[in-house]
């Protein structure tokens, strides 16, 4: 959220102590981890006094919890702007270059203040990091180019792994994912037990050659009297994912899903989640449907734990297969030619129709804009019109550009996900843009409700069950993310 107020005349002293008093409440809403109420207050207290850097130094940061990129990086940038000393604010600023990829950018800042604070150890420190990130973001580009026609998934060899007597897990029978694999999966998973590799691997590789078979855009038809279910952001969260089919029953050719991405990072059970997804894909193709979301992506996997959690419980060189498996992923599904569901929400431009998005050729990471990018990032305002993203990247598009896109479509409404809703799902745009969030007290500190959306084939009514979370496991969110990251979100 950012404030257009500018005080051009000198500020009162009432005004001062009126801000100062507001940037007090502020941070403690911030110290509780409620971010948009802490944001409201910066942004009163800078509509007092819009001369303190401090402000909006401590919006950006409370806008990057939120992952408001692009909100965050212009509060930082005011910050430097009015303060040219102002350290933090260069973090600021860099910890939102980074989130969005843009880690030269971030590295400006640092050799900026290692520049003005030459004595100052922790900006030095945090210049090294930042350069090694660069360099090795520089020498994995050169690494793929040499190697453009690598893939990893034909370069497994399957048969040299062998199944050591002592594992005692679910296994595949003749190479294959059943129902009783998958449910002694997720028995297993509840016990903090890894899968083991050869069979995760060989997931991973029926997966992606079920996926590269498929277009970009899925249709998909529901029987008027069957029942239909689609859920939101999972992040990670594996027990909130057990309590979904606990209240909803288990994936099944009778009682099908969508899951419509980001089903990993932050929470650090990402790999349970995202194994026992791909297994019922693979049991039931045709009525479990699994559609890309931002954190698919090599970038947020790289910040927000994926990467490391893979690492961590694998290998390296399974999480660029997962790269290489997300990359081929659907960027959306249309229910009975009436109803679409994106990750993000609709487009910056006015002519997009259902066949351009079955064009996109998606095998890749995501562009900065266009289709691709705007199924995967944008989302509603209420204003008309559109604006540009308070995350940086994608577009906001107001109740008009959903109703025309509609229209010329011959839809009823959209469903789309990505952004964290107090009752776990907002209905928009008179009742045509739907937002749903299964991921409940998101990273353990948000306190929001999950929801799913079921429906029926023949009205496509949206009916909305919510839950709270339930207990997990005592590993923290973000506890496999980019420890750098986080030193930079402090």
């Amino acid at each position: 959220m950012s404030s257009n107020a500018e005080i051009t005349g000198p500020v009162s002293q009432e005004d001062i102590e009126a801000a100062e008093k507001l940037k007090n409440e502020a941070n403690e809403f911030f110290k509780k981890q409620n971010y948009n109420r802490a944001i409201e207050l910066y942004t009163k207290a800078i509509e007092k006094n819009s001369k303190n850097a401090v402000f909006f130094a401590n919006r950006s940061i409370a806008n990057l919890r939120l992952e408001n990129f692009g909100y965050a990086l212009s509060d930082a940038s005011k910050a430097i702007e009015l303060d040219r000393a102002y350290t933090k604010a260069y973090y600021r600023r860099a910890a939102a270059h980074m989130s969005l990829g843009k880690y030269k950018l971030a590295l400006k800042d640092f050799e900026y203040v290692t520049k003005v604070r030459p004595n100052d150890q922790d900006a030095k420190l945090k210049f090294s990091e930042c350069n090694k990130i660069v360099k090795k973001i520089a020498f994995e580009k050169a690494i793929s180019v040499d190697k453009k026609e690598v893939n990893i998934a034909d370069s497994i060899n399957l048969d040299a792994m062998t199944i050591e007597d002592e594992y005692e897990g679910p296994a595949l029978e003749d190479g294959k994912v059943t129902l009783k694999f998958v449910t002694e999966l997720m028995e297993f998973y509840k016990q903090q037990k890894r899968l083991h590799k050869k069979y995760a691997y060989k997931i991973l590789i029926d997966v992606k050659a079920y996926l590269q078979k498929q277009p970009s855009l899925i249709d998909i038809k529901v029987p008027d009297d069957e029942k239909f279910t689609v859920c939101g952001d999972i992040h990670g969260q594996f027990y909130d994912l057990m309590n979904i089919f606990q209240l909803n029953g288990l994936p099944s050719e009778k009682n099908p899903y969508l899951f419509n991405g980001d089903f990993v990072d932050r929470g650090s059970f990402s790999v349970e989640c995202i194994f026992t997804l791909f297994s019922f894909k693979l049991l039931f193709p045709n009525h479990f449907y699994m559609s890309r979301g931002n954190h698919e992506t090599r970038d947020m996997n790289h910040m927000y734990g994926f990467q490391g959690e893979v690492t961590s419980k694998y290998t390296a060189h399974m999480a660029d297969l997962f790269t290489e498996v997300y990359n081929w992923l659907p960027l959306a599904h249309c229910i009975n030619n009436r109803v679409l569901v994106m990750h993000g929400g609709l487009f910056s431009k006015d002519d997009v129709t259902l066949d351009d998005i079955r064009k996109v050729e998606r095998n890749k990471q995501p562009p900065e804009d266009g289709i691709m990018c705007e199924l995967l990032w944008s989302d509603p305002q209420p204003m008309m019109g559109r604006a540009p993203s308070k995350r940086g990247v994608g577009c906001q598009f107001g109740p008009d550009v959903t109703n025309n896109f509609l229209q010329r479509n011959g839809l009823d409404y959209v469903i789309r996900s990505h952004e964290v809703k107090n009752d776990g799902y907002e209905v928009a745009h008179d009742g045509k843009c739907i937002t749903v969030f299964s991921a409940p007290n998101y990273c353990d500190t948000m306190g929001n409700l999950g929801a799913f959306i079921t429906m029926t084939g023949k009205d496509l009514t949206p009916k909305f069950t919510t839950y709270e979370a339930v207990p997990h496991p005592d590993i923290k969110p973000m506890a496999y993310a980019n420890s750098f990251f986080s030193l930079l979100c402090q």
